[in-house]
């Protein structure tokens, strides 16, 4: 591993402010993108290519690597994407880090797809790069959950799930963006399988709902894709900390 200038997108969002810590941890000279800016961050408009004078051509120069962890949660990620990868190769940027999502060519959903193509964006640019699918953080699990609160009874997808710490997420991504570029690296989950209704048990002891479970069986494809594990990752875990653990920390 040598010392570099990283570039991490989504600075201060839920994946790019413990990537940054962790490369800083690591002794990484690191600067953070953000839409809003603050301070010690650079504030750039991803959704705006340089034609826009965004400043993003200017915001990776000397730059050696990229991790982009910024995202919308919609369809506006591809025009980041693509905005990005553009920029990256104008820039000579020497490695690029995506982080994805474990089984999105093997799961029908939208989201997914788009992750999918988020993906050949980015191998079509030129620019190396190395790519890292993960198993739905514990945070995206409780936001299932949460999201019911005026809900008499709590939907309980039928599915298995592997969810990972983002702080896990984190820490390999760090790992990565020190390394040489390895296209696709190995998936990494998180540290038990488990199933819907078990999760939502744990959830409800950490939040002291007493709403029951109504399980949700998802037809088809969709159903078919994850009764045969797309969402999982087979082998020896990668992440340490458990949904309990996240609960604690989120409901103490």
């Amino acid at each position: 591993m040598t010392e570099t200038r990283t570039v991490v997108t989504g600075a201060t969002g839920h994946l790019g402010r413990p990537t940054m810590a962790a490369l800083r941890a690591a002794g990484q000279d690191v600067v953070g993108l953000t839409s809003s800016g603050g301070p010690g961050l650079v504030q750039v408009n991803l959704l705006e290519d340089d034609s826009a004078a965004n400043g993003l051509l200017a915001a990776l120069a000397g730059a050696d690597t990229v991790v982009h962890a910024a995202t919308t949660n919609g369809r506006l990620d591809l025009r980041m994407a693509e905005n990005l990868v553009a920029a990256a190769s104008a820039a000579r940027i020497r490695h690029l880090v995506l982080i994805s999502i474990v089984g999105i060519e093997r799961i029908p959903i939208g989201f997914y797809r788009d992750r999918v193509r988020i993906e050949e964006i980015a191998l079509g640019s030129g620019v190396p790069l190395t790519i890292l699918r993960a198993t739905q953080f514990h945070s995206f699990v409780d936001g299932v959950f949460s999201a019911q609160r005026f809900s008499p009874v709590i939907l309980t997808p039928s599915v298995r799930l592997q969810p990972i710490a983002v702080e896990d997420v984190a820490a390999r991504l760090a790992e990565l963006a020190m390394e040489e570029p390895a296209g696709r690296a190995h998936d990494i989950g998180g540290p038990a399988v488990r199933t819907g209704r078990d999760l939502q048990s744990a959830w409800r002891a950490a939040t002291g709902s007493h709403r029951p479970a109504l399980p949700l069986r998802f037809p088809g494809r969709l159903g078919a894709a994850y009764a045969a594990g797309a969402a999982l990752v087979p082998g020896v875990p990668f992440g340490v900390s458990t949904f309990e653990d996240y609960l604690a920390g989120r409901y103490a």
